[in-house]
């Protein structure tokens, strides 16, 4: 099956290859979330947190659009959230209709402990699993992932590297 772009047809190769790396991929996280559940959070909250730490205060609008879910439901996730101490909100002075939603410290830990976590579990795998060849590979492989990711125009998700080249994890040790 050939998917066609503005500009031309691409090969037979090109999307096997597309189609082999979003498996794997999505193989890999499922595994790395299996393997440590994350105490509680769901991967929503997950996401919700990671996103706050990564860019900061945000709405409830602007959460719900970041994930493409309801208002709505997202109003549910940041109550829980907040219940939980892992969010704060504060009145946004710009427009007092709205309130801005903030991580906390303990949301903070909580996050990055789960992050460390998953990175941990990810590097005995890969030390078990390759050969040192095949783990300068891997990470050949990972920086090819991460210019992929940067020319989608998709802002960062949690554990990727911000604009300093660090995760928030490596930036949770300087601090």
């Amino acid at each position: 099956m050939q998917i066609m772009t503005s500009s031309d047809t691409l090969s037979d190769f090109t999307t096997d290859t597309a189609s082999q790396l979003h498996r794997s991929a999505l193989r890999l996280f499922r595994m790395l979330r299996a393997a440590h559940p994350g105490k509680g959070l769901s991967l929503a909250k997950f996401t919700v947190l990671g996103r706050l730490y990564q860019d900061g205060v945000t709405t409830a609008s602007g959460m719900a659009a970041y994930l493409r879910i309801q208002p709505q439901s997202v109003t549910r996730l940041l109550a829980d959230l907040e219940r939980q101490h892992l969010i704060v909100r504060c009145p946004n002075k710009a427009d007092r209709r709205q309130s801005l939603i903030e991580i906390t410290e303990a949301g903070t830990q909580l996050l990055l402990e789960e992050v460390r976590a998953q990175q941990l579990k990810l590097a005995k795998i890969i030390a078990e699993s390759l050969t040192p060849t095949e783990q300068e590979m891997l990470r050949l492989a990972a920086g090819l992932i991460d210019r992929l990711a940067a020319a989608t125009g998709m802002t960062l998700a949690m554990g990727e590297t911000g604009k300093d080249g660090d995760s928030p994890a490596t930036r949770a040790t300087r601090k």
